[in-house]
């Protein structure tokens, strides 16, 4: 990494959450090492051989939970240590769809003197193999995030992100599993937290098996039931603003 963007941005750390993702998540963190920051690998409760495939790699930290709890639970637990050497987590996901190097433009989107959130929004999805689950969930999960009161943005789903510490974990997110990473964008507007994106590429056509952990049916009602409490919330507290007096 450039030295002279690391001083000007602050200090850097590499969150990845990973579960059953032994096929690929040994390129992933050799990847991630290139970029010269910590890089803390969040083992979710795997039942293949995930663990032994990362155990053996030098310069990393690698946390394990005994159980799966879920993408979010994972995440903050890669926060919690990431926030002892760092100012910001960058997460990337250990399914292999992100090139680790596009890390450097999300960190060059930083406005100077800002601490926002940064999406990758992964571009030419239509124009790859991407799954329909993907396509479909994305352009849901936008629609519901804005009417949440969350930021419109284009890939409310990606999970290369760079996340300002302390800040996020301080946003009270209740959602543990693959809702954390839209219900965090919600919170984060409310608490004026900046959301920007700026774009990365994806790979879903490099003619490997790709292992998605996302449940269609499931994860909808979970999806419904964090995207209920958040409107619900947003309603509440319109409801509670004080009026202005009428003159």
């Amino acid at each position: 990494m450039d030295n002279i963007l690391s001083n000007i941005k602050g200090r850097f750390a590499v969150v990845i959450p990973a579960y059953n993702h032994d096929h690929k998540i040994r390129d992933v963190v050799e990847e991630t090492l290139k970029l010269g920051m910590p890089v803390i690998v969040v083992d979710d409760g795997s039942i293949d051989s995930t663990f032994e495939r990362i155990s053996t790699i030098d310069g990393i930290l690698v946390l394990r939970h005994q159980t799966n709890q879920g993408k979010g639970a994972a995440i903050m637990t890669g926060f919690a240590e990431a926030v002892k050497v760092a100012d910001w987590a960058i997460t990337i996901d250990a399914d292999g769809q992100h090139h680790p190097a596009d890390a450097i433009g999300l960190i060059k989107a930083i406005p100077e003197g800002r601490r926002p959130i940064v999406v990758g929004t992964r571009q030419n999805m239509q124009n790859t193999s991407a799954p329909w689950t993907s396509r479909f969930g994305r352009s849901f999960s936008n629609f519901w995030v804005w009417v949440s009161g969350g930021p419109l943005i284009t890939d409310s789903q990606s999970g290369f992100r760079i996340y300002p510490l302390p800040e996020v974990m301080g946003l009270d997110v209740r959602a543990k599993r693959f809702q954390f990473e839209v219900e965090v964008l919600v919170r984060a507007k409310r608490r004026h937290i900046d959301v920007i994106e700026a774009p990365v590429s994806v790979i879903y056509n490099d003619g490997s098996q790709r292992i998605s952990h996302f449940r269609p049916f499931v994860d909808f009602l979970r999806n419904f039931r964090t995207f209920s409490l958040l409107i619900t919330q947003r309603i509440c507290s319109a409801g509670t603003k004080p009026q202005r007096l009428k003159q």
